[in-house]
């Protein structure tokens, strides 16, 4: 009838989701199949490898691994023998790897984050020694530098009987540099608890004064408070121990230096190399970063009588942390990937020690493996590690 309004017609009904017009199901499909078609092409190349190397008469397999060594390490953190299995070898090459990467990651940040900074330094000669040093490491390749430092330590430096000293506590030579090294006692075990107690309360502290700043405005002293936990409560347990500190200090004979512990040429020459050659990408990471807050964020932390100081540490700095992580961690990659380049200078890293696996098993493709496998667990480490500070750095809508 005229005027009536028209019955609603029933929705169309809603395709199963099997149906191949859902795109969600299309999406997971190409995925699947994305992935079985690349697992079927390492099979095949994996059999294909395998097949050519059995008709040729070439061993494969890791069983290698378990067989005794027959070659030395000249340095390490793990206690090993050349009558070690290989496995043991490739564990003190990826320690030692891990010496370089870790050490290496922090003297960069630390010198790249004061360069960075440099650069905005109202003193010309700073920042022009700043930007000299930028454009001077940056432009020289890595392995140059990894091969002037060793020249530097092994050819210019005095003999180990005539070694330059500072204090008659610590020693340079052609040897490396040796040190004063920490005799251990188990109260030290004290020591760590009351370190960990007193890491467990700083972070709490600092959670409890973030708190009370945000809700009530005042702010508390924080940096100094926590260090005063970690080291009073460090020292309340080195007391608990009833262990004096106690060194084992090196000194100079007429051969060689004795005592103490020492850092090798050629693991000097390999952090340093990276260090300072890292440093000056970082420092460019600083300063886009530091560049990158708005100038109204300047003028007003200068409205609220912060001096340049405190601007910088308080305000401009957390806001530039934002744009920065993300090419630190490309730095922090690089890095950890440069450290190869330590077969150079003969520090026996994970390379070095696959390089002689290789020369003495013929196990080419399986030592290959294991270095490609190292790399990559520890540049996903990081970039996970990365990945989580740039979480917390984010900001969050409320």
């Amino acid at each position: 009838m005229p005027g009536s309004i028209p019955a609603r017609r029933p929705p169309p009904a809603r395709l199963g989701r099997l149906s191949w017009s859902s795109p969600r199901l299309r999406a997971q499909v190409y995925q699947v199949g994305a992935v079985l078609l690349l697992v079927l092409a390492i099979g095949f190349l994996a059999a294909n490898t395998l097949q050519n190397m059995r008709a040729r008469g070439i061993q494969s397999g890791f069983d290698f691994l378990l067989q005794p060594a027959g070659f030395d390490i000249g340095e390490g953190w793990v206690r090993y023998e050349s009558i070690d299995p290989y496995w043991k070898a490739f564990l003190v090459g990826l320690v030692n790897t891990l010496r370089v990467a870790l050490i290496g990651c922090v003297l960069t940040t630390v010198l790249g984050t004061l360069l960075g900074i440099g650069r905005f330094s109202r003193n010309a000669l700073v920042r022009g020694l700043c930007y000299g040093y930028v454009e001077l490491f940056r432009n020289v390749p890595v392995l140059l530098q990894l091969l002037m430092w060793y020249l530097l330590f092994t050819e210019y430096l005095p003999l180990p009987a005539e070694a330059l000293s500072v204090g008659d506590v610590a020693f340079i030579s052609k040897n490396g540099l040796s040190f004063p090294l920490l005799v251990w006692h188990a109260g030290y075990w004290c020591a760590f608890a009351g370190l960990a107690v007193g890491i467990g309360a700083g972070v709490a502290y600092a959670r409890v004064a973030r708190a009370r700043f945000e809700r009530t405005g005042i702010a508390r002293p924080v940096a100094a408070v926590i260090a005063l936990l970690v080291i009073g409560l460090t020292a309340l347990g080195l007391l608990a121990g009833g262990v004096p500190l106690e060194f084992d200090y090196p000194f100079r004979s007429d051969i060689q230096i004795e005592g103490g512990s020492a850092l090798s040429p050629e693991y000097l020459s390999v952090v340093l190399g990276l260090v300072l050659y890292t440093a000056a990408y970082v420092a460019e990471v600083v300063r886009a970063g530091i560049a990158s807050v708005a100038p109204g964020q300047h003028e007003a932390a200068a409205s609220l009588g912060l001096s340049r100081r405190r601007a910088l540490r308080l305000v401009v700095l957390p806001l530039a942390l934002r744009p920065i992580i993300p090419p630190l961690t490309n730095q922090y990659l690089n890095l950890t990937k440069n450290s190869s380049l330590a077969v150079a200078v003969g520090y026996p890293d994970v390379v070095s020690i696959a390089n002689t696996s290789l020369n003495q098993t013929g196990r080419a493709v399986e030592c290959i493996a294991i270095i490609m496998l190292v790399y990559l667990s520890l540049s996903l480490a990081t970039s996970a590690v990365m990945n989580w500070l740039n979480r917390r750095a984010a900001l969050k809508e409320r």
